[in-house]
């Protein structure tokens, strides 16, 4: 097990982690809600919580984790309307769209996705128990939680309920005995999806569905809840204040936050033209000789989750210039050069002081900077070391620990060619003709261009090796090299 320290929000310090039960971790992070395309926001949150859940694995954990998605919502209502469909054929094509953007950026589906409306049982039965409990108040079929009634509401947000006012996602209503009371069950309107509960035709409110789907996975108490910073308040303080008043109990361990996304020095936002979904980034002109989902990854990797990310063209750039490098060294770790093993020992004293040096900075609050720091180390030492000669077994074993460590944060999966038939599916050769368009190469042609290289690589000019790999690879051809020294190629 790791010394894992993560920083938690609910305490306001970094805390050495340690799992209710021994060996197994149970994390729930709140999802998005389904009426559009995710943007670069929520792939950073995504991404941090998939890298927590890796890390947590390699360290020996076995891990259920839970992620939700809001299917019933007021910007999901208002969408359906404007499209003339039912709000649960808005839900489902983003849902849709969701998988699809994680995907390209190679974040594993959770443990357990569920969808608040699949939930209604549980959210009707919880805000009983909070009504019961003289916790809740109900006024013409819409049942509210009494802030005033939980003495600890702000210990999240650090703030004092007297000096709280009416914020985002409050609606500010008369008949609320507090201004920062919030909807657990809101009375249904013409034309709205609704449920049968107690208080009549309705559905639920934003926070009580993250509560009552948690506890229904997770139990009542669990280790870890995540989420960007923006949740802190009044999302997360609500839930804490809605799930203890029920149980009676504390409902997680660890709050963790992520920062939030900058365009170009400048806070993202719609209202200045700088926002951006996933798909545009993929999409934009002036990137899309650059990006694939493990560059897009790699960059979000690059600043601690917990500080502010600033989302640039020229990050974007070295990012990719930064993994080239990596396959570029995983390629001369599969070449077969006779240069035997006399530094095998040296490889193993670099991957051993590596190692040790990436997870004690994934053991620092996830700092994957410091992480990427201690692979950018390994691999500048490979290089160095592999001109001294390595063996094939040690070769291997260098890939393999590249690939470990890599897994973490989700990089280097890839072989070199598949590597560049990712960009090949953006990128072109020529900066105005896609891959899809260009020439079809005859078979001679690919044999000339193969000896080419062969020819390179025996001078050891390895730039002008790759180049043509690359060249093939953005063309389609996949090009393998075998330990006996031959070149195999396919479309």
């Amino acid at each position: 097990m790791s010394m894992l320290k993560l920083f938690n929000t609910l305490t306001g310090r970094q805390e050495i982690f340690e799992s209710i039960e021994q060996k197994n971790v149970r994390m729930y992070v709140c999802g998005v809600t389904v009426y559009d395309y995710c943007h670069i926001g929520h792939a950073r949150s995504a991404l941090v919580f998939d890298v927590l859940r890796r890390y947590l694995e390699y360290s020996g954990y076995a891990v259920t984790f839970v992620k939700n998605f809001t299917d019933v919502d007021d910007k999901i209502i208002k969408r359906a309307h404007e499209q003339g469909v039912s709000y649960d054929v808005v839900t489902r094509r983003y849902i849709q769209a969701y998988h699809e953007d994680m995907g390209k950026l190679g974040i594993r589906a959770a443990t357990e996705e569920p969808k608040a409306t699949e939930h209604i049982p549980a959210i009707v039965q919880l805000t009983e128990q909070l009504v019961n409990k003289g916790l809740a108040y109900v006024v013409d079929g819409d049942v509210y939680f009494e802030v005033s009634k939980y003495p600890e509401y702000g210990r999240l947000s650090k703030r004092r309920l007297e000096d709280l006012q009416a914020g985002a996602r409050v609606d500010v209503d008369e008949r609320k005995r507090h201004p920062m009371d919030f909807a657990l069950w809101k009375s249904s309107k013409p034309g709205e999806p609704a449920w049968e509960s107690p208080w009549g035709l309705g559905r639920p409110g934003w926070h009580i569905e993250c509560s009552a789907m948690s506890i229904r996975h997770l139990s009542e108490t669990f280790d870890i809840h995540g989420g960007g910073m923006d949740l802190i308040f009044p999302h997360h303080e609500n839930e804490i204040a809605q799930s203890c008043g029920a149980t009676g109990k504390e409902f997680a361990r660890y709050w963790v936050h992520n920062g939030f996304v900058q365009i170009n020095k400048e806070k993202m936002s719609k209202s200045l033209g700088n926002f951006f979904t996933i798909r545009e980034v993929f999409e934009k002109s002036e990137w899309s000789e650059e990006i694939t989902g493990e560059i897009l990854r790699y960059f979000l990797l690059s600043t601690h989750y917990h500080g502010p990310l600033d989302f640039s063209d020229q990050a974007l750039k070295e990012a990719k210039s930064a993994l080239n490098g990596f396959y570029d060294l995983f390629n001369r770790l599969r070449e077969n050069n006779g240069s035997g093993g006399s530094a095998d020992g040296l490889l193993k004293a670099a991957v051993e002081q590596r190692r040790s040096s990436f997870v004690q900075a994934m053991d620092d609050d996830l700092n994957t900077p410091a992480a990427i720091a201690a692979l950018q180390g390994l691999r500048s030492d490979v290089n160095k070391i592999l001109e001294k000669g390595l063996s094939l077994e040690a070769r291997k074993n260098a890939r393999q620990e590249f690939r470990s460590m890599g897994n973490v944060l989700g990089l280097f999966q890839l072989d070199k060619w598949q590597f560049n038939i990712e960009l090949a599916g953006t990128a072109t050769v020529t900066g105005s003709v896609r891959a899809d368009h260009l020439v079809r190469l005859t078979d001679t042609e690919i044999e000339r261009m193969i000896a080419e290289r062969n020819e390179a690589r025996v001078k050891k000019d390895f730039k002008r090796a790759d180049e043509i790999r690359n060249e093939l690879a953005v063309r389609r051809i996949i090009i393998e090299d075998k330990p006996d020294g031959t070149t195999r190629w396919k479309r």
